[in-house]
This record gives C-alpha cells, sequence and structure tokens, in this order.
C-alpha cells in the first residue's frame, strides 16, 4: 500500500467515525432523531402496551385450552417484538404486553379481535374449525396471465389437511365460507381438490386486504374465543438509573478495554482500538436499521460480541508478535499474522454464529431477542477485525511506522505441563459441577424449590394500586419497591405505572392470602392508598413452557449443528466432543452460582447461559486451532501430550487478555448497575471466568485422552 493509498484509508476511517458518531449521537437531544435514540428497547427498558382478554362464555376455560392460546397468541405477537409478552391472569384472563409502542387502539385494530372461526359450506354446514388452520400469510404469487396477485397462504394442521382433501375434493366449483366471529369474511371458490394441506386464497384487492384476511383467520384459529376487558400504556419495569448506568458502564468498560489494548500491544493496539470504536458505533446504527428490541438479554449478546471483537483483535496482534519474534520482517509478520488468525477467527465466530442463527429460528421471546443481536455483533466483529484492522494496520505501516519497537516482540515462554496435572484440573472441575446439585437439593428439601426461580418462570401475584399522587419508576424503586420487599423478602419484583393515571402494576412472587392482606396494609399505611383501590390476580409465568421447550430444542440443535461443524472442521470428532463437553461443564458451573448465591432465574438467567456458550465454545476454538496447527509440524521426538502443553502455552497470553478485556465490561456493569442488573453480571463474570478456565485446564487435556485412549496414540 503506497502513502497516497494509506492516507485515503486513514482519513476515510476518520470521517467515517466522526459521521457514525454524529448519526449516534444526535439521538440524546431533546429533538434528535439520531440511532441512539431511536434503538427499540423491551419492557423492562422503555415501556409499551398492555392488553388484557377474557374468555368468552360462562364456563370456565381449561388449562389445556388457556396454555395453547397464550403459546398461539405469544407467535402472533412477536411480529411486533421478539420481548412482547403473554401470560395467564386470573383463571380465565390473559394478557399481552407489548415493547416499544404507544397506541393500544392501533395494536388492538391490527391483532383483530379473537373470535370463534369456521370454514363451512353454503348450505352451514361447518367443515373445518379455526383450530385446523396452522398459520396464515399475506403473499403474492402469479396468476395465470403470469401477473402478480395478492393472496392469503394457509397452511393446515395435519388434521385439518386430512378435512380439507376430503371437503374440496367433493366441492370443486363451489364455494366455501370463511366464518370470523358469526360474519363472513371471505368466501372463494374451490378450484381443485387440496390434498397437501397447503391453499390459497384469490381475489385480494390489495395487500392490505390481504394482510387482514389473514389477520382475522390466525386470531380466529385461537383455541379460545376471547373479548377485550381493557388496554392500556405502561411505563418501563427499570428506572432510568437502571437505564443511564448501564449505558454509563458500557461507554467506561469499552474506554478500559481501548486504553488496555493500546497499553498492552501499542500501535496495533491502538488501530484495535479504533475498530473497536467502529464496531461499536455500526452496531448501535445497525440495532435502529434493523428494528431489533434492545432489553437485557440483548445487552447481553453485544457484551458478549464485543468481546469477540476484542479477541479477534488479540488473535491477530499475538501472532504478528510470534512472526516478529521468529525473524520475520513487520510487514510480513502483519501479512503471516492475519493469514494464521484467519482460520480460528473463522471458526469460532462461526461456531457462535451457528449457535445464534439456530435461537433466532427456533426460540422466542428473550432468546430470540438475545439470538439476533449477537448474530448481527458476530457479522460486524469479524468485518471490524478482518477489514477494518487490516486496513488500518496496513496503512500504519505504510506512513512510516515501521519499527519492531512500536510493534512487540513475543516473548518466549517456557511450556506447561497442563496434561500432567490434567487430574487436578478435573477433579476441580468434579467439584465446582458438583457444588450446584447439592446446593440445588438443600434448597429443594428447606424452601421446596431447587432454584430461586422467578415470576418470568413460575407466575406469581399481580397487585394494581391506585395511589394518590404519580410516581415515576425511579421513585417506586425508591420509596415503594422497600415497602413490598419487606412484605415477600423477595428482590424479585417488577413495577410498571399505567400511562395517564395513578395506577401501578406491582409483580411478585405468588403472594399468600396473609401476605396479600399484610401488603394492602403496609400500602395503606405508608402511603395512605384506599383499600378499595387495590387488587390482586394470580399471573402465570410469561415464559410458558411451550417456550420453554422451544429454547431447550433449540440448544440441543445448536450444540448438535456446532458439533458437526467442529467435526468437520477438524477432522475429528474428539475435538467436537471435548468442546461440547467443556460448554456442558461452564453451563452447569454457572448454575451452580444461581444456587449457591440465590440469583434470580428468569429472562436474564437463559440470556446468561446462552452467553457462557458462545463464549465458551470461542474459546476453545482458538486453542484447538492451534493444536491442529502443531500437529501438522509435529516433531518426531514430540508426544501428542507436548503438542497439547505447547499449544496451549502458545494461546495462553491470548486466553488471559481476552478473559480480562470482556471480564472488565461486565465487571464495571455490575459495579455500577443497580440490583436487577447486578443479578445479571454477576453470574456472566462467574461465567467468563468458568470460560476461561475450561478453555485452558480442561478441553486440551480432555481431548488428549480421548485421543490417546480412544484413538490408540501413544503419548
Amino acid at each position: 500500500m503506497n502513502k497516497n493509498k494509506s492516507w485515503a484509508v486513514l482519513i476515510a476511517a476518520v470521517l467515517l467515525t466522526v459521521l457514525m458518531g454524529y448519526t449516534v449521537l444526535i439521538g440524546f437531544g431533546p429533538t434528535g432523531t439520531g440511532a441512539a435514540k431511536n434503538i427499540i428497547t423491551g419492557l423492562d427498558l422503555a415501556g409499551g402496551v398492555s392488553i388484557t382478554y377474557r374468555a368468552a362464555g360462562d364456563e370456565a376455560p381449561s388449562s389445556e385450552d388457556m396454555s395453547d392460546t397464550i403459546y398461539k397468541l405469544q407467535q402472533r405477537v412477536s411480529s411486533y417484538s421478539t420481548e412482547a409478552q403473554v401470560y395467564q391472569e386470573g383463571t380465565d384472563r390473559i394478557n399481552i404486553e407489548i415493547p416499544g409502542v404507544s397506541d393500544a387502539n392501533a395494536i388492538l385494530e391490527e391483532l383483530g379481535k379473537p373470535g370463534s372461526l369456521t370454514f363451512q359450506l353454503m348450505d352451514g354446514t361447518v367443515v373445518l374449525e379455526g383450530t385446523d388452520v396452522k398459520s396464515a400469510q399475506a403473499a403474492t404469487s402469479a396468476d395465470s396471465m403470469k401477473n402478480t396477485q395478492n393472496v392469503v397462504s394457509l397452511t393446515l394442521t395435519e388434521e385439518g389437511a386430512v378435512k380439507f382433501a376430503e371437503v374440496t375434493a367433493e366441492n370443486i366449483g363451489n364455494q366455501i365460507a370463511i366464518v370470523y366471529d358469526g360474519s363472513v369474511i371471505s368466501a372463494p371458490v374451490v378450484q381443485t381438490a387440496i390434498t397437501d394441506g397447503s391453499a390459497q386464497i384469490t381475489g385480494m384487492a390489495n395487500r392490505e386486504e390481504a394482510e387482514k384476511l389473514a389477520s382475522s383467520i390466525r386470531i380466529g384459529s385461537l383455541s379460545l374465543e376471547l373479548e377485550e376487558l381493557r388496554s392500556q400504556v405502561v411505563g418501563a419495569q427499570l428506572g432510568q438509573e437502571a437505564i443511564s448506568t448501564s449505558v454509563k458502564a458500557g461507554v467506561i468498560g469499552v474506554i478500559l478495554v481501548m486504553i488496555f489494548m493500546c497499553i498492552v500491544y501499542l500501535v496495533p493496539g491502538i488501530v484495535s482500538a479504533a475498530a473497536l470504536l467502529i464496531y461499536t458505533l455500526m452496531m448501535l446504527i445497525l440495532l435502529n436499521a434493523f428494528d431489533l428490541t434492545l432489553t437485557l438479554p440483548g445487552i447481553a449478546g453485544i457484551i458478549l460480541s464485543i468481546g469477540m471483537a476484542v479477541d479477534a483483535n488479540v488473535i491477530i496482534y499475538a501472532r504478528v508478535r510470534e512472526e516478529i519474534a521468529a525473524g520475520v520482517s513487520v510487514k510480513g509478520a502483519i501479512k503471516t499474522g492475519f493469514q494464521k488468525a484467519l482460520s480460528a477467527i473463522l471458526d469460532g465466530n462461526i461456531t457462535t454464529l451457528i449457535a445464534a442463527i439456530v435461537l433466532a429460528w427456533k426460540g422466542t421471546g428473550s432468546v430470540q431477542g438475545f439470538a439476533q443481536t449477537l448474530s448481527l455483533g458476530i457479522v460486524l466483529s469479524m468485518f471490524t477485525a478482518l477489514v477494518i484492522s487490516r486496513l488500518l494496520i496496513n496503512a500504519v505501516y505504510a506512513l512510516g511506522v515501521q519499527d519492531e519497537k512500536f510493534y512487540g516482540r513475543a516473548k518466549e515462554v517456557k511450556t506447561i505441563d497442563f496434561v500432567g496435572k490434567k487430574k487436578i484440573f478435573f477433579v476441580i472441575s468434579i467439584v465446582l459441577i458438583l457444588v450446584g446439585p447439592v446446593t440445588m437439593l438443600m434448597h429443594k428439601n428447606s424452601d421446596g424449590q431447587a432454584l430461586n426461580y422467578s415470576l418470568e418462570f413460575i407466575g406469581g401475584t399481580s397487585t394494581t394500586v391506585t395511589f394518590n399522587e404519580s410516581y415515576t419508576i425511579d421513585e417506586l424503586d425508591a420509596q415503594v419497591k422497600p415497602v413490598v420487599e419487606g412484605i415477600t423478602n423477595s428482590a424479585d419484583i417488577q413495577m410498571q405505572s399505567v400511562t395517564g393515571t395513578n395506577q401501578v402494576i406491582i409483580k411478585t412472587r405468588e403472594l399468600t392470602v396473609e401476605e396479600r392482606i399484610a401488603l394492602e396494609k403496609a400500602l395503606e399505611e405508608n402511603f395512605s392508598v384506599d383499600a378499595a383501590m387495590i387488587s390482586t390476580e394470580s399471573i402465570s409465568s410469561t415464559i410458558s413452557s411451550e417456550m420453554q421447550n422451544d429454547a431447550i430444542v433449540a440448544v440441543i440443535i445448536a450444540a448438535i449443528l456446532m458439533l458437526i461443524y467442529i467435526w468437520f472442521r477438524f477432522s475429528d470428532i474428539r475435538f467436537a466432543t471435548s468442546s461440547v463437553l467443556a460448554l456442558l461443564h461452564d453451563v452447569l458451573v454457572v448454575l451452580g452460582c444461581y444456587a449457591v448465591v440465590w440469583i434470580s432465574v428468569g429472562n436474564t438467567f437463559v440470556a446468561c447461559m446462552l452467553t457462557i456458550v458462545g463464549y465458551s465454545i470461542n474459546a476453545t476454538i482458538v486453542i484447538f486451532d492451534r493444536i491442529r496447527e502443531n500437529l501438522r509440524e509435529q516433531k518426531k521426538n514430540q508426544s501428542i501430550a507436548d503438542v497439547v502443553n505447547l499449544s496451549i502455552t502458545q494461546t495462553l497470553t491470548r486466553s488471559i487478555y481476552t478473559s480480562v478485556t470482556t471480564f472488565i465490561t461486565v465487571a464495571i456493569l455490575y459495579i455500577l448497575g443497580v440490583s436487577s442488573i447486578r443479578e445479571f453480571a454477576l453470574p456472566l463474570m462467574v461465567g467468563i471466568i468458568c470460560g476461561g478456565y475450561s478453555s485452558v485446564f480442561i478441553t486440551g487435556p480432555l481431548w488428549y485422552v480421548m485421543r490417546t485412549k480412544v484413538g490408540k496414540k501413544k503419548n
């Protein structure tokens, strides 16, 4: 790269950074419209619309019908936000909470009125029920003249497909009316027998008509007929202090990481700091551009991707120093360093990206939100590390910063015998793993539940209070929350104000009759609340059993695909098996942390565990990549144990630095954050330490044991 091109690269980088910074920062002004202000935030950060439906009819609905309806509604409202929540209230009511919106009437109109849906012949004979419809979507297709037309695509259940095949075969040329809530909303003519469970309704005047019909069919295919009870706009669950401290912690964390990189890696560190700044700004802009909803789990995805962005730079510049120490020129070291680091960066990021894509595909709610932000972060981190950093470092070199002292030289380190001490490491890991089940069993016997399950997992009690004055969420945290904690003896409390009123919704664990009476009395005494203005209802979990099953299935599929990818890339299933076992090790240790510290297990628990999965697998891949490389260059007098020890020693600095930089970001979040943020950050810190430990002390020796015992290779 000549000097003119180098200056052009640096000037372009500066202009890009300034432009992106302006785009982000103008969002903080009172009339700003920039990316920072327009990022969609979830109920926990910004509030939204709350709608309550009641099952129609005099008879109480069955638990099965309620569960099925809740699950289907969750799928419906996910189009508004991946963080939308649907849960049961009392015996016959369902609450829907959608973040980031403020017009309840618009949502009600778009969502449609949940009513009964049937497919009828013209004599009134019902041939299909709404529950026979699996999905309905507006789409486009080509007609007989190859013109584009708006249609509604239907997919039926297995049982519905059998019914529909029979009725359409018998009624070709006749109409089948779609009756919603007593009114015919469409009466398409049967053109042919439909035997595959998929059908199209044509004749739509425009896209809007197709969307409206599809929405009516979807909402009418619920197990229960629902009627609207109330709708309201609710405030954020976390106060402004929680949001501002999280932002401040993020800024401080990134700055400290940038300073750390500059000190440790000199000129390459400055380049990586610039790349990290560009990454952060691009992330904020794209969060806005793709309308991704940001919540605490989403923040976890960003933290992990920042860690991976730093990790990629650490891998590259550690390689550059190794090449310089081997006698290669600085220019050659930069070129070779990027080349040798490429496989580790790609394999680590792609493995984590596989998991993120599966979670985004199969997961729901916070799992999907986490996966979306993580996927975006991974792609950006690879781009900034492999493209931006490379352009900048080559430009800096071409402009005359060529002396070796500006880049550093890897110091020769004595190889550590990790394999020889494997029994000690394995015993430590077994003890750490057993801490969790033992503690959970003790809690089960004493408290009745193994873990401190939160409202999201087991439901609880919703108390609606009309105060004599309006309170902000920060005032509620400071004044009301301590009073509620005194009754519940639990910090797992969610409070939301109803916009335009003095009403506050307080969600707690399930309260006994005595505790409900005590809470009412405490509110009366401390805030002069009229007892008649306090109402309580039992509420279900926001993470339904179906959603839990979806998350478990997603994690299993992701683990299998990661195992297959690692097996394919390393041509040895023992690498893949060791990776997954180390991953399981880290998850179980963090689970033990939740049990020992008695941290609330809710949405953030899911995000924390998924973060550990991504972090752990990425750290392991880097070490395995070096083992793979050293095996190719294995000397005759070098045993497999020597190769493993050498590989772990060579990557030890990288493992420490990456753990430190990621830990710094989360630790600042823990130090500055409010209680709910700290509950989220603490297990993350434990997971980061555990992930670093397992990658260095467990995965290599574990692979060695499998290689020498299963593969029958001499050590």
